[in-house]
């Protein structure tokens, strides 16, 4: 049987902290946040292993994970936690530690390229058009797609935050 070799960052907590995740530690591993978590009902997501994890500056087994993306972000842990741990700050936290060292589903760096190119995570094609003018609507939905002005303003906004470094990897 071949045993996991488990690595362990010492700067770590230090890094999660920096990014919001430092209430980690608070957690004494009750398990009521993933009693509750719709999505641990549905997937292998199990939050109380995850902060766990955190606790033990086991950095990159978190980083590289599958489940680090599947929380919802809905807050019922935070909502249950008798602690009051912040989770799901800390899980954005990772995610973004994540983001940082090149860790995106494809996926998600798919939608996230969508934001960036067209100001909408999802592209209106011919059919939508199709379909809103059907329904009477506009066309073109009343968002940043139909005001040149606004989806200059949100690229501003997305390259000041380094969003563009996401989507150009």
């Amino acid at each position: 049987m071949d045993a996991t070799e488990i690595k362990y960052d010492p700067e770590f907590e230090k890094s999660l902290a920096e990014l919001g995740g430092a209430d980690a530690k608070l957690c004494f591993q009750c398990g009521t946040c993933t009693a509750g978590c719709p999505s641990g009902r549905r997937t292998s997501y199990r939050v109380r292993k995850l902060v766990r994890m955190a606790q033990l500056d086991m950095k990159e087994q978190i980083i590289s994970s599958d489940e680090l993306w599947m929380c919802s972000t809905c807050y019922t842990c935070v909502e249950r936690c008798p602690r009051r741990v912040p989770i799901v700050d800390i899980v954005i936290a990772l995610r973004n530690m994540a983001v940082a060292e090149g860790h995106i589903k494809p996926a998600h760096k798919k939608t996230a390229n969508n934001l960036y190119t067209m100001g909408h995570t999802v592209p209106i094609n011919d059919n939508i058009k199709a379909m809103r003018k059907s329904l009477g609507l506009p066309e073109v939905p009343p968002t940043v797609l139909s005001n040149q002005n606004a989806f200059a303003d949100l690229k501003k906004i997305m390259d000041a935050a380094g969003f563009n470094k996401i989507v150009e990897e």
